[in-house]
């Protein structure tokens, strides 16, 4: 797979979901479902966790827990584990709708993983 740095977005999700496919302990108990806006792509990703089970979309969610809005190079910074995402919240770069709380546990969760 390509590096996190030049992978196209549609690439950079095919390589969360087959690495959340293969490693699934760090979500088993986790039952939530998270909208993730690339703001400067136009382009949205639902993650949706129900106890193990993973499913990852393009699109809108229609009842998102919590949806996390951030920039493109945020997102990748997020995803390698190089951004603190409360740093990122309160100095804007990273906004959060519903459940902050959700927020850190994704940010917790992908550091399970190398990206």
């Amino acid at each position: 797979m390509s590096s996190l740095e030049t992978a196209t977005l549609e690439d950079v999700w095919k390589d969360i979901e087959a690495k959340l496919s293969d490693k699934q302990e760090p979500y088993a108990g986790t039952t939530a479902t998270y909208e993730i806006q690339i703001t400067d792509e136009d382009a949205s990703y639902v993650l949706r966790f129900d106890n193990g089970n993973l499913s990852i979309h393009a699109g809108a969610a229609e009842n998102a827990d919590c949806t996390l809005k951030m920039k493109d190079a945020i997102f990748r910074k997020f995803l390698a584990g190089n951004l603190n995402s409360m740093t990122a919240f309160m100095t804007g770069k990273l906004k959060v709708d519903g459940n902050i709380g959700l927020a850190l546990k994704l940010e917790s969760m992908l550091k399970e993983y190398q990206f």
